[in-house]
C-alpha cells in the first residue's frame, strides 16, 4: 500500500487529486500521532471531500514532532531563526521523496538542469544548518555538473566572475538569493540581465520588509531584468512553487491551495479574495500533508498570488508587510 501510495503523488492530476488527497489523509491520520490527535479534537475523522480536510496548524512544528509513527527518518530541517525564536523541525522519512519532488518543480519551471549553472546567494541558511533549502540548492548545483555553480555566502565578486564566464559559454545563468543577500548585491549594480533571479526567504531580520513588487521593482532596476522570479515553500513542506513574469506561483499537480477566511479556519474564500493560505503537499506523506499556514493570499486561474503575513506571525520564511 505504501508504495502504491508513494507512486500515486507524482503522478496525480487535477481528475484524482481529491481522491488521492483523502487517501492520503486516512494513511496520515492511522500513522501520524500528533495529527490523529489533532483530528480527534476537531472530530472531523472522516471528510468527504478536501474542504472538509482538518489543516494543522504550522506551529505544530515548533512544538511536536509530525512525523510517521516509529519509523527512524533520515532528514531533519529545521526553520530559519534568531536565537530568540523555536525553529521548526521537519523530520524527513524519505529523502529520495523531497529530492524527487524539487527536482521535478525546478526543471518543469526552469527547464533542462544540465545545461544550466546555479549560483546560490543563501548566507544565513547556510550558517544555520540543517536547511531544506540549502539541500535543495545543493543538490541542484550537482545535478548541473558544472563547476562554475555554487554557493558564494557574501563573495560577490567570484559570483559575478562566473556569471560572466558561464553567460560566454553559452549556459543558462539561475541565481537564488535570499531577499536580503539580493539586495546587498543589488547596490553593486551588476548587469545581470541573462540570469534567472529566483529570490527567496524574505529580509531574516537583516533589513527592512518590504512587499514583493517593492523588492522586485528594485532588483530589476539595479540588475537591469525584466523579472524577478520567486521560490515558495517552506521547511514544513516537500514541495515548492515558483512565480514567472506575472508573479503569479504556478503549483506543480502534486501541491494544492485553499483560502480560508482569516475569521473562520473552517470556512474557505471564492477566487481573488485574500485569506490565509492553506496548502496540501501530497509529497509530505511521511508527515502532515494538510497544513495551515500564517501567509496569506489570493488563489486564481493565474497562480497564487502572495498578499503578505498575519500581524503576528515569525519573522521567517515568506515574510513580507501586507500590501
Amino acid at each position: 500500500m505504501i508504495a502504491n501510495l508513494e507512486k500515486k503523488i507524482f503522478e496525480v492530476d487535477n481528475q484524482n487529486f481529491e481522491e488521492l488527497a483523502l487517501e492520503i489523509f486516512q494513511f496520515q491520520v492511522e500513522n501520524c500521532l500528533v495529527y490523529k490527535d489533532f483530528v480527534q479534537v476537531l472530530n472531523r475523522p472522516r471528510p468527504r471531500e478536501i474542504g472538509e480536510i482538518p489543516f494543522l496548524p504550522i506551529h505544530f512544528f515548533k512544538s511536536h514532532e509530525v512525523i510517521f509513527s516509529n519509523r527512524k527518518t533520515e532528514l531533519l530541517f529545521l526553520s530559519s531563526g534568531t536565537t530568540l525564536q523555536t525553529r521548526s523541525k521537519h523530520h524527513v522519512l524519505k529523502a529520495k521523496i523531497y529530492e524527487e519532488s524539487f527536482l521535478r518543480s525546478y526543471e518543469k519551471f526552469s527547464g533542462e538542469i544540465q545545461n544550466q549553472v546555479i549560483l546560490a546567494l543563501l548566507p544565513n541558511y547556510l550558517e544555520q544548518g540543517n536547511s531544506s533549502l540549502v539541500f535543495m540548492v545543493e543538490r541542484l548545483i550537482k545535478e548541473t555538473k558544472n563547476e562554475l555553480s555554487g554557493f558564494f555566502k557574501d563573495d560577490f565578486s567570484s559570483l559575478l566572475d562566473n556569471y560572466e564566464k558561464a553567460i560566454s559559454l553559452g549556459k543558462k545563468v539561475v541565481i537564488f538569493g535570499v531577499s536580503y543577500a539580493l539586495l546587498d548585491l543589488a547596490e553593486q549594480k551588476p548587469n545581470l540581465s541573462k540570469a534567472l533571479i529566483i529570490e527567496t526567504g524574505g529580509m531574516k531580520g537583516r533589513r527592512k520588509e518590504l512587499s514583493k513588487s517593492e523588492l522586485h521593482t528594485i532588483l530589476k532596476e539595479a540588475f537591469l531584468c525584466e523579472f524577478i522570479s520567486s521560490e515558495y515553500g517552506m521547511t514544513e513542506l516537500l514541495s515548492q512553487a515558483y512565480s514567472d513574469k506575472d508573479e503569479f506561483f504556478k503549483l506543480p499537480s502534486w501541491m494544492k491551495i485553499l483560502i480560508r477566511d482569516i475569521n473562520d479556519p473552517f470556512s474557505f474564500l471564492p477566487e481573488s479574495k485574500t485569506g490565509g493560505i492553506n496548502v496540501i503537499d501530497l509529497a509530505n506523506i511521511y508527515s502532515c500533508s494538510f497544513i495551515a499556514t500564517q501567509d496569506l493570499g489570493q488563489i486564481s486561474n493565474k497562480g497564487l498570488k502572495l498578499m503578505g503575513r498575519y500581524d503576528n506571525a515569525d519573522m521567517r520564511g515568506c515574510n513580507l508587510m501586507v500590501e
